[in-house]
Formats: structure tokens, C-alpha cells, sequence
């Protein structure tokens, strides 16, 4: 079973904006399938420079960043923001 961290930041974030936690599972565990190859509708990256090791995923204006550690089972939320503002 996978483990999910959310960052306060993040926390915040999703109460101010009312998403709900099954959103949040079902984009993890998409990503997590799109990682083993199968055929999954998500935008997904691999960042570069100071976020190297991070995950970006593109939902509209908000942008998810986060780490995922395959072989501990743990994905951690680090921000959850507008596309203006998450990467500042």
C-alpha cells in the first residue's frame, strides 16, 4: 500500500480550494501507473535544476510537485499551487 505525505503548504492549499483527498489518491495513482508503462491521461514530467527528483503534475492552472519513492512506497506532496506561484 502506498503512503502519501502532504506538505502544510499543500494541506492548506487543498482545504482553500475544496479538493478533496480521492482526487489527490486517484492523480497518485495515476501517475504511479503511468510510471510502469501502462496508458494513463495525465501530464506527468520529470522536473530539472533545483527540483531534480521531483515529479510535476499539470491539472489546468494547478501544478502538483512531488517525490515519489518507488522502492518505499512513500509519495510526498511537497506543493500544491497556481502555475504562477508553485515553483517560486
Amino acid at each position: 500500500m502506498w503512503q502519501i505525505e502532504l506538505s502544510r503548504q499543500a494541506d492548506k492549499f487543498t482545504k482553500r480550494e475544496n479538493i478533496k483527498d480521492d482526487e489527490i489518491l486517484n492523480l497518485i495513482k495515476k501517475v504511479i501507473n503511468h510510471s510502469k508503462g501502462l496508458d494513463e491521461n495525465i501530464d506527468v514530467k520529470k522536473m530539472k535544476g533545483k527540483w531534480k527528483g521531483y515529479h510535476r503534475i499539470k491539472i489546468g492552472k494547478i501544478r502538483i510537485i512531488l517525490k515519489i519513492d518507488f522502492k518505499n512506497k512513500i509519495s510526498s506532496i511537497d506543493k500544491i499551487d497556481f502555475r504562477g506561484d508553485v515553483y517560486k
